[in-house]
């Protein structure tokens, strides 16, 4: 005997199977509804995914992406000479800007590992005021007193103020050169890291130019240094002159309490340079000024517990920098100072380097050069020590 099973809801009453079918036909609704919704969220999660891979990425990969041209234009150029790929680059911005008389414009990674490496040099660049320019000149007004001011009251009339008095100082920008060289066969191996080889040296000689020259260069086709600015002792030094403090002793400090001289040249400096102000000496002088200890037998100097962070000599931060002078007779060996108020350091973007595979064969030479200047602009933030 054949089994026939009866319809949903005959064995029902009317009203309610019919609304029973209802709720099923609502059930299934409400879940299709669910579905076209999760999978509208999950589309636009894909979209968002999409656009992210494409188009959200970190600066510095937009900014590799956006170089990638210059970047493997410039390896055939040095590996080969094949300047070619990189004349025929289109000038979008300075990054891309190729030709000129003086080379090409070095890749960007390139660039920016040298500037990285300057920057963290032991020179003066780490406590100045850099400045990128465009020009061949930079210029600063420096006030050089302060605007007169009075009281008054609603009934009397108010007096005219006298105005300060401004000096227009004028850093001019240098070229500075590196000419480091590497075999053909060298450039030949793909493995050979030829960008970061270039970058090392190109930087390592740079640093050693310009930490000499911001201390003690003449001017001349160089930035000049703030050891050769104008100085004259503090007492009747103008406000265009470095104000001198003598150490106390004929070519060393003095031979009792050798410490009050660098109190003496800590607070010779205006207090509104002194909140910022920094040690600058060489090895030499530090070692013998670490060595200092104060009436309770505490030593002046105290090294820094965190890492990265300078030592600090009665408060202050010490930068060691080998391109000042010995403790000797007649010496500027200490310098204290607001540097960033004190010496501005003018320095355009730009990294040419020029291939010369001809002038030292068999290997290749290649001519790096970048504009770099510096000037004293406030004498009145710094202050040197002299040596009897």
């Amino acid at each position: 005997m054949t089994e026939v099973k009866a319809a949903a809801g005959a064995d029902m009453p009317g009203d309610l199977g019919a609304e029973m079918i209802g709720f099923v036909n609502e059930l299934k609704s409400f879940r299709a509804d669910i579905q076209k919704r999760l999978q509208a969220q999950e589309d636009r999660m894909t979209m968002l995914d999409r656009k992210t891979i494409s188009r959200g990425r970190a600066p510095l990969s937009a900014e590799a992406d956006a170089g990638a041209p210059h970047q493997k234009a410039f390896d055939a150029y040095i590996r080969h000479g094949d300047d070619d790929a990189l004349r025929g680059l289109p000038l979008e911005g300075k990054a891309m800007s190729t030709v000129s008389d003086g080379g090409f414009l070095a890749a960007p990674t390139v660039a920016l590992q040298v500037q990285d490496a300057l920057n963290i040099t032991a020179s003066l660049r780490r406590v100045a005021n850099v400045v990128a320019v465009e020009s061949a000149n930079y210029e600063v007004l420096v006030d050089m007193g302060d605007i007169a001011s009075g009281w008054s009251t609603e009934a009397t009339a108010q007096a005219e103020t006298g105005t300060s008095t401004v000096q227009r100082v004028v850093i001019p920008v240098h070229e500075l050169s590196a000419m480091p060289k590497a075999s053909q066969r060298l450039l030949d191996d793909a493995a050979f890291d030829i960008e970061t080889w270039l970058a090392d040296c190109i930087a390592t000689k740079f640093a050693r130019a310009e930490a000499t020259a911001f201390v003690s260069g003449d001017g001349v086709n160089k930035p000049k240094g703030f050891l050769t600015h104008a100085k004259a002792p503090n007492g009747t030094a103008t406000n265009v002159q470095i104000g001198t403090i003598p150490s106390g002793g004929a070519g060393d400090f003095a031979s009792t309490n050798p410490a009050n001289a660098l109190i003496d040249l800590v607070y010779a400096l205006g207090a509104q340079y002194r909140a910022n102000g920094t040690f600058v000496m060489n090895s030499k002088t530090a070692a013998a000024v670490r060595k200092m200890r104060d009436a309770d037998g505490r030593f002046l100097w105290a090294d820094s517990l965190a890492m990265g962070q300078p030592a600090q000599l009665l408060g202050y931060p010490v930068l060691v920098c080998e391109d000042m002078p010995d403790i000797a007779a007649g010496s500027f060996s200490i310098a204290f100072g607001d540097f960033r108020s004190a010496y501005t350091i003018v320095e355009r973007p730009d990294l040419r380097v020029l291939r010369d595979p001809f002038s030292a064969k068999p290997h290749v030479l290649f001519y790096a050069t970048k504009r770099v200047g510096g000037g004293v602009t406030d004498a009145r933030a710094i202050k040197l020590m002299v040596f009897g």
